[in-house]
């Protein structure tokens, strides 16, 4: 694409990183329509910018239009990820959406495993341009008519619909302890914190690896085990974890990267591929508990608002960290190793300063109590 255009390569993920923050201060407005609105507008409405985004970007001839279709895309983003998807399944299912989303990022888990060789194929029949042309079309011939079947509001035994035809009638909520601010602001830090690393091991695990002592193609082959190993997260999460309190998996999952790191920094690279297993389940974990812990903690009335407050810290995060690492790695070498797992610890001791609400806590309190 640089070649093709005319720029430099750090112009093109600049060009995405911008696209990351535009999709941070939309998100908080794409929740806010999706408790209104319900999941099947807005997702309809996503997949149509997701294609004109990337017909735009086929149509790039330089810089000023790389951004504007990136930017475009950016809008996407905002409104049709995972926050986006959990926000609709919120929407449909209120407090009990615990197991449709982590069933969401199941499937999602092979995404990259899909797109990836995809991509290169049809790259190498088509070109990039016939590439977004592709991913255009797909999104208009799969992702809209799926995203039209999703029902527009669930009504729950005895609840009636709004008279506004607006608001969804979501199951009437327990009563829940008002969000506090501190832990509004304990979640925003660990999602940010979470989300750096992760993607900073997405675009420099190879690097890191190699700088550790690794070979290049052992590298390589090792930073293939993430996606299973997320996979594999997200089943324990599905199946063992989904007993427990969503804070302890998540904590459980936080401490998953620095453990990973410790290994490799005490043993090297032999222990190479249990790093990159270590830090795939924890992050394949720390994606439901986005989903999951702003659900249990503040329950489903506005999730979609808070669901994008919570992310805008993420997002940023998220956009600045494959060139913050990188800085890290060009003055540290192995040792930018540190700062992920620094990380990490400080995200798994904020959330054990996230104490579950009392409506949780209380629930197994005699009947004769007062709640």
């Amino acid at each position: 694409m640089a070649k093709d255009l005319g720029v430099s390569t750090p112009m093109v993920f600049a060009a995405f990183s911008c696209a990351l923050v535009v999709s941070a201060l939309l998100g908080p407005h794409a929740g806010r329509a999706i408790d209104g609105l319900g999941g099947r507008p807005v997702l309809m409405a996503t997949s149509v910018a997701f294609a004109f985004g990337l017909s735009a970007l086929a149509m790039a001839q330089g810089p000023w239009t790389l951004f504007a279709a990136w930017l475009l895309l950016g809008v996407g983003m905002g409104s049709g990820l995972y926050e986006a998807a959990f926000a609709a399944l919120v929407h449909l299912h209120g407090k009990n959406a615990r197991n449709q989303i982590t069933g969401i990022t199941l499937i999602a888990g092979f995404a990259s495993t899909v797109g990836w060789p995809l991509s290169m194929w049809m790259e190498s029949q088509w070109g990039w341009r016939g590439v977004c042309w592709a991913w255009a079309g797909l999104h208009l011939v799969v992702g809209l008519p799926l995203n039209a079947v999703i029902p527009r509001r669930a009504l729950a035994e005895g609840t009636a619909q709004s008279s506004t035809g607006l608001d969804a009638a979501l199951p009437t909520p327990e009563p829940v302890p008002a969000p506090a601010r501190h832990t509004t602001a304990l979640l925003a830090f660990v999602f940010a914190a979470t989300w750096f690393t992760s993607t900073a091991m997405a675009a420099h695990l190879p690097r890191l690896l190699h700088e550790g002592g690794a070979t290049l193609a052992t590298a390589v082959a090792v930073g293939a085990l993430v996606g299973p190993a997320q996979v594999a997260g997200r089943l324990l999460e599905f199946g063992l974890l989904r007993h427990v309190h969503p804070l302890l998996s998540a904590r459980l999952a936080a401490l998953m990267h620095p453990v990973g790191a410790g290994l490799l920094a005490i043993a090297g690279a032999p222990t190479a591929a249990l790093f990159a297993m270590f830090h795939g389940a924890g992050n394949g974990i720390l994606t439901i508990a986005k989903g999951t812990l702003p659900l249990v903690l503040f329950g489903p009335a506005g999730y979609g608002h808070r669901q994008g407050v919570l992310m805008v810290p993420a997002r940023i995060a998220q956009a600045a960290s494959p060139w913050v690492f990188g800085l890290c790695l060009d003055r540290l070498g192995a040792g930018a190793l540190w700062v992920s797992a620094g990380l990490g610890v400080a995200a798994f001791l904020a959330l054990l300063a996230v104490a579950a609400p009392s409506a949780f806590s209380t629930s197994e309190q005699a009947p004769g109590e007062q709640r």
